[in-house]
């Protein structure tokens, strides 16, 4: 399958991504809106996501980028990525109303949610996926850019599992279009402010081992947030330092977004799947990256999430 050819007279298109953009979300919504407006000119095509984080500016037109959704109008063609429909926000409404919906996304969890679904797991990133999609010809520098950007956010720069053969092979071709991919690798991946590195530092120093210190958790509060001035968007890369432990099969990182309500991310060395624990309450992902929404306590949640990764290191 080609993208361009499931969007045959389609004169109105919009993508749109999950709510908390992440470097695979944003590289490829932008990767595929540049895409679609140098193969379809005629056409009216809209970006929606919540406003992603300032890192990723070097993206060509990430300004156009649509954070307002707009409930009224109804698309030719809606085309949601790296994700389900219930987690597109403001923008499900607009999805569901479309009169073709296309899903495009790398993730175990996704049973497909569109008249055309096309899902494989396999591939270390839905920009991956993407490009293989596209008329590689086609590709220029910007899209390839943004194409690169999606792959590297969701490989760790290439350090996780997921990066397979294939996926260093389009690499090689996307770094070919002669962009700094070296500078972008620095800038919107490793590079941290000095408050993103204290808030960091805190949640690592107040981590906790537990089941035999084969797991390790931390959490960060409103309060915590708020004397440290950060968002969410400034706890990136905090579970994955937590799992760079040795020894830890799970690491499980938290951060509170409202009254009894915490953000989980989840990452695994391959001993548990922590897709399927996410699945268990509501979330989704990765056997290795997963992450839900949980209602309680802290402890509560911890003792809930522990039941489960317990039984699978008990049949491991």
């Amino acid at each position: 399958m080609k993208i361009i050819d499931e969007l045959k007279d389609a004169k109105t298109i919009a993508i749109g991504g999950h709510v908390r953009p992440d470097g695979d979300c944003v590289g490829s919504v932008m990767g595929l809106y540049l895409y679609l407006r140098r193969e379809m000119p005629e056409a009216e095509i809209d970006a929606y996501l919540e406003k992603p984080s300032d890192i990723f500016g070097c993206i060509s037109h990430i300004k156009e980028i649509k954070s307002e959704f707009n409930m009224r109008k109804v698309y030719d063609v809606f085309i949601a990525l790296d994700t389900v429909p219930e987690r597109l926000g403001g923008a499900e409404t607009t999805y569901r109303k479309a009169r073709k919906k296309i899903n495009i996304d790398h993730h175990i969890s996704n049973p497909g949610c569109g008249d055309v679904s096309v899902v494989e797991s396999q591939r270390s990133s839905t920009a991956e996926l993407l490009y293989e999609l596209m008329d590689q010809e086609k590709i220029d520098e910007e899209i390839a850019k943004a194409l690169y950007i999606g792959i590297i956010h969701d490989t760790g720069v290439f350090r996780y599992s997921n990066t397979s053969p294939r996926t260093l092979q389009i690499a090689a071709e996307l770094i070919k279009f002669g962009f700094d991919h070296a500078q972008i690798n620095e800038d919107t991946f490793y590079e941290k402010s000095y408050l993103q590195t204290q808030i960091m530092g805190r949640a690592i120093l107040e981590s906790m081992r537990f089941l035999q210190d084969r797991c390790i958790v931390s959490v960060v509060s409103r309060r915590m947030m708020e004397f440290y001035q950060v968002t969410p968007k400034d706890l990136d890369g905090i579970v994955n330092q937590l799992q760079a432990v040795k020894g830890v099969d799970c690491a499980i990182f938290m951060y509170e977004t409202g009254t009894l309500e915490y953000k989980v991310s989840l990452r695994s060395n391959g001993n548990v799947d922590v897709s399927a624990v996410a699945m268990k309450f509501g979330g989704g992902g990765h056997v290795r990256a997963a992450g839900c929404t949980m209602n309680g306590t802290y402890h509560d949640n911890i003792n809930n999430l522990s039941i489960e990764i317990a039984e699978q290191l008990r049949n491991e």
